[in-house]
């Protein structure tokens, strides 16, 4: 009786041993590390024009915050960076597809997201503003104020200010386009009384735009970005987790944040 309950128990561990290591295994020829070792190249998915964390300079390369943190992340793992400038409202489906193996930054982690992408630790806490016409400066204190059917809000497809604008503005017309930058032209131009984006973008462009536009900027949603990557796929989200607190504490994070933030030094780079 003991004879056979060992020899149970041995063959049982043995199969989970086996199922535990085929299932490593799985795991292992699924994940995108593989491939970019193998290629050499680190491939990140983003839309230029995202001030400032990604950006097409004068001379045509892609500048930004979020290069720069791709750039090192890619050299911190021995590869090459390799930018892939794709459409916003189709930038899942070219990391679901294999055009890219990373959706680099700026993207804000949601539940709906979540279900298609795997997201790493959040990187970077934002929220959505408003940018107003100066004209409404002293009617419209607020974004509450603009929730009627007499103003018209801009914001861009597929973002979380166009989701920000659906739900917190749902009396005002809502007007959405395909760039961040074709958006807050309406205002500038008076041709949209407000337009809802990411703080960071809206308070450089306020800063630029001084007579063309007023920053209502008061965050009010709470958005966590992260970087995202195809599901399933633990041993990436691995490394991006731990090289997000390397970063964090070695400085490095904190020197590109001062230089593409706190710094408008990059401008002229882009106008």
């Amino acid at each position: 009786m003991i004879t056979a309950l060992k020899r149970l128990l041995t063959t049982s561990l043995l199969g989970a041993a086996l199922l535990s290591a085929s299932t490593v295994s799985v795991a292992a020829e699924k994940s995108a590390i593989d491939g970019i070792l193998a290629s050499g190249e680190l491939r990140g998915c983003f839309e230029a024009g995202y001030l400032p964390f990604y950006m097409k300079a004068k001379n045509g390369q892609f500048i930004g915050f979020d290069i720069d943190v791709a750039k090192h992340m890619a050299n911190s793992m021995g590869v090459k960076f390799v930018p892939v400038n794709t459409a916003w409202d189709g930038i899942i489906p070219a990391l679901q597809t294999g055009k890219c193996d990373i959706i680099i930054g700026g993207m804000g982690i949601t539940p709906e997201r979540n279900l298609q992408v795997l997201f790493a630790d959040t990187y970077l806490e934002i929220g959505q503003t408003v940018l107003i016409r100066p004209d409404l400066a002293k009617t419209v204190k607020s974004y509450q104020d603009l929730n009627d059917a007499k103003y018209t809000v801009a914001s861009q497809i597929g973002t979380t200010g166009a989701m920000a604008a659906q739900k917190y503005l749902p009396k005002a017309k809502l007007n959405l386009f395909e760039t961040s930058a074709d958006g807050v032209l309406q205002v500038a131009n008076g041709q949209a009384d407000a337009f809802v984006y990411d703080l960071p973008y809206n308070a450089l462009y306020a800063s630029q735009h001084k007579d063309k536009v007023v920053h209502l900027s008061k965050s009010f949603t709470y958005e966590p970005l992260g970087w995202a990557i195809r599901r399933g796929d633990a041993d990436f989200i691995n490394f991006l987790n731990n090289y997000l607190k390397m970063i964090k504490n070695d400085g490095t994070y904190d020197r590109l944040y001062a230089k593409w933030f706190e710094s408008d030094a990059w401008v002229n780079q882009v106008q």
